[in-house]
C-alpha cells in the first residue's frame, strides 16, 4: 500500500450550476488538467474523482460534480450524483458564475451544506469579468478567477482551513495495543482473496499495529492453533476474519482477547456502538421481512460471495424465517430505509467517516436496526461477546446471547 487510501484522504467537493466554471476552478486548484472543460453546458456528466497531495492540506479527493440545475431524465440521475457526492464531502466549495450571482440552486446547496455540517466556501468565478469591486468577499465567499489565476492560492488556503479539524484520529488497533505486544492476524487465503496482495483493512491494520511499534503475526485460519502454541509470548489479541470467526473462536484461549477486522472497522468509521445495539434484531425478524445488505465496495462476486450468499443464509438458518433481501454496493445506498426491518453494513473500509455516519444516520433517521457484518456473523455463532471484549464499554449495551 503505497499510498493513502481514499477513505482516509480529505474529501473536497466542488459544486454549483452548469457551466459556473466548476470544472475549470476544480483544474486551477489542482493544477492539472483533471477535468474536461468546455462550453456546452452538462460536460461533467458524472462526478470526477482525484486523489492527490493539496498543500497545505496533504492528502485529498478532490471531486468534481455535474451541474446541480441539470434538466431532463438524464439530468436527474446527475443531479442524483450530485447530491450523494455531499454525503461524503468534507469541506465543499460552492462555484458560483460572478456575472450570474446566486440563484435559487445556490441556495439550496447551502442549505444541504448546513444540512449536513459540511463546511464551505462560495467561490465567485470569472470575478475578471466584471470591475474591480463586483464579486463580494467574506468570511465564507471569495472571488476568484480559474482564467487568470486570480486568488486561486487564497482559496487553497480557505479550503484548508474549513477541512481541518482539532478531533483526535481514531485508531483501528493502535489504541489497544502496547510496545512490544504480539497481535495475531487470521487471514484466510482462498479464491476469493485477491492475487497478489492483502485486502485493504488487512493492510491497514498491520500498518497500524507497526505504528504502535508491536508486532503483527499473519497467518492462515488452518495455522492459528499451531502458531499460539509456539509463539513463545501470549499475543494481546487475535484479529480475524469474520468469515472464519467460528474456527478463530475455536482456536483461540479463552484469556486470549478476540475480535474481527470487521468490528475494528465499525469502530474506526464510528458506527460500532449502533451496530452492537442494532444486532438484536436478528432475533426478531419473522416471515416476509425485508433485510439490507450493503457494502461500500464494488468487488467482483465470487460463486459463495460473503455479502449475497453467505450472509443471507446465515440470517435466514438464524431466524428460521423466509426473508427478503435486497443488496447495494459502491456508493448506491437507499436515502429511505423504512421498507426495512434490518440493515447489515460491511465495515466500510473503502468509505470515509463522513459517509459511513451519513448512512447511520440515514438507517437511524428511519428506526432500522442497522449492524455490521462481523457484529451479525459473532452475534449468529454465540461469540458475540467474546468478539467485544477489547471494548468493556459495549458490553453493557447487550443482554445474554441467547441459546440456538
Amino acid at each position: 500500500m503505497n499510498d493513502t487510501p481514499s477513505a482516509d484522504r480529505i474529501h473536497i467537493g466542488f459544486f454549483g450550476r452548469r457551466n459556473a466554471g466548476k470544472s475549470s476552478l476544480v483544474n486551477a486548484v489542482t493544477g492539472q488538467n483533471l477535468s474536461i472543460v468546455s462550453e456546452v453546458k452538462g460536460t461533467t456528466t458524472d462526478p470526477v474523482y482525484k486523489a492527490m497531495e493539496l498543500l497545505p492540506l496533504g492528502p485529498v479527493m478532490i471531486i468534481d460534480t455535474p451541474g446541480i440545475d441539470d434538466e431532463g431524465g438524464l439530468g436527474e440521475l446527475r443531479v442524483k450524483k450530485a447530491r450523494q457526492v455531499l454525503n461524503k464531502t468534507d469541506a465543499a466549495v460552492l462555484v458560483v458564475d460572478a456575472v450570474d450571482g446566486i440563484g435559487e440552486a445556490e441556495a439550496e446547496l447551502v442549505r444541504l451544506f448546513d444540512e449536513r455540517a459540511v463546511g464551505y466556501v462560495v467561490a465567485y468565478n470569472k470575478s475578471d469579468l466584471l470591475a474591480e469591486s463586483g464579486a463580494p468577499d467574506g468570511e465564507r465567499a471569495l472571488a476568484v478567477s480559474a482564467v487568470t489565476g486570480y486568488n486561486i492560492a487564497a482559496l487553497k488556503e480557505r479550503i484548508a482551513a474549513l477541512a481541518r479539524t482539532d478531533e483526535p484520529k481514531l485508531r483501528i488497533v493502535g489504541d489497544l495495543i502496547h510496545p512490544g505486544d504480539f497481535v495475531v492476524l487470521v487471514v484466510p487465503v482462498d479464491k476469493a482473496a485477491p492475487k497478489g496482495r492483502l485486502i485493504l483493512p488487512q493492510q491497514q491494520t498491520i500498518r497500524d499495529i507497526l505504528e504502535a511499534d508491536a508486532v503483527a503475526v499473519a497467518v492462515k485460519e488452518h495455522e492459528l492453533r499451531e502458531t499460539l502454541e509456539h509463539l513463545g509470548k501470549k499475543p494481546a489479541l487475535v484479529v480475524t476474519d469474520s468469515q472464519v470467526f467460528a474456527k478463530a473462536a475455536a482456536d483461540t484461549p479463552k484469556d486470549v482477547p478476540l475480535t474481527s477486522f470487521s468490528i475494528l472497522f465499525a469502530r474506526y468509521k464510528g458506527s460500532l456502538s449502533q451496530s452492537v445495539r442494532g444486532a438484536a434484531a436478528l432475533d426478531r425478524l419473522a416471515d416476509g421481512d425485508r433485510v439490507l445488505i450493503a457494502e461500500g465496495c464494488t468487488h467482483h462476486r465470487q460463486c459463495d460471495d460473503i455479502g449475497t450468499v453467505k450472509l443471507p443464509r446465515w440470517i435466514k438458518n438464524y431466524a428460521g424465517a423466509q426473508l427478503l433481501f435486497d443488496f447495494t454496493s459502491g456508493g448506491d445506498f437507499p436515502d429511505d430505509l423504512s421498507p426495512y426491518r434490518l440493515a447489515v453494513h460491511c465495515g466500510g473500509c473503502m468509505l470515509n467517516e463522513r459517509e459511513m455516519k451519513h448512512r447511520c444516520r440515514t438507517a437511524a433517521a428511519a428506526g432500522v436496526p442497522m449492524t455490521n457484518y462481523g457484529i451479525l456473523i459473532a452475534h449468529v455463532q454465540g461469540i458475540l461477546r467474546r468478539s467485544l471484549a477489547p471494548f468493556p464499554g459495549l458490553l453493557a449495551e447487550i443482554g445474554d446471547e441467547p441459546a440456538r
